[in-house]
């Protein structure tokens, strides 16, 4: 067998499973699905408290500290209420997840900027992050919006990547831009 038809036959492979799925795919896409569904939700009504009492959302980020605290405040809102229709459909799955990861890491930087960040580093903001960054490698699976219109059940493994530094970088941007405190710290920060 050459390279060709190998690469041929595994093109063919993949294609064939995507429109295809075994019975051991089905159990992925259904967990796929729980996955989406429990992140999507919890991300999703996050967004929604924020984007429906704005000015309380924009009054806590200016009594934290944040810099522009009104355009804070709508990246937040916007980032978690649209990354969570995108995560519950399954829709975009690689763009919401992204939003999902860079506002999590975010937010998870404000739970453990205040002591040592290993006194409580697994809180909400850090598994609903974990979750997000999975389904941006994984994809959304066959139960989605990305594969009735796309027909993927996943995307390229050098776009998880991109979109996971993007998502990386855009909390680093906006922690340093907007918040401008360190947020690690190996000791309890002096009040």
């Amino acid at each position: 067998m050459t390279m060709d038809q190998s690469a041929s036959s595994t093109s063919n492979a993949a294609s064939t499973a995507d429109t295809h799925p075994t019975a051991d795919s089905r159990g992925a896409d259904i967990g796929l699905l729980v996955l989406r569904v429990g992140v999507g939700a919890a991300i999703l009504q996050a967004g929604l408290i924020k984007a429906l009492d704005f000015s309380s959302t924009t009054q806590f980020m200016a009594e934290g500290g944040w810099r522009l605290p009104t355009f804070a405040a709508f990246m937040l809102a916007a980032a978690e209420t649209l990354g969570g229709i995108g995560l519950l459909l399954g829709a975009f799955t690689p763009l919401a997840a992204c939003a999902v990861v860079s506002t999590m890491l975010c937010a998870w930087a404000v739970n453990v900027s205040g002591a040592a960040f290993w006194a409580q580093p697994f809180n909400a903001a850090f598994l609903i992050g974990i979750g997000a960054a999975a389904l941006l490698f994984a994809g959304a699976g066959a139960y989605s919006v990305d594969r009735l219109v796309f027909k993927r059940r996943s995307w390229p493994p050098r776009l998880a990547v991109a979109l996971f530094v993007v998502s990386v970088a855009a909390a680093v941007i906006t922690w340093v831009a907007l918040y401008g405190v360190n947020p690690i710290h190996f000791t309890t920060p002096p009040a």
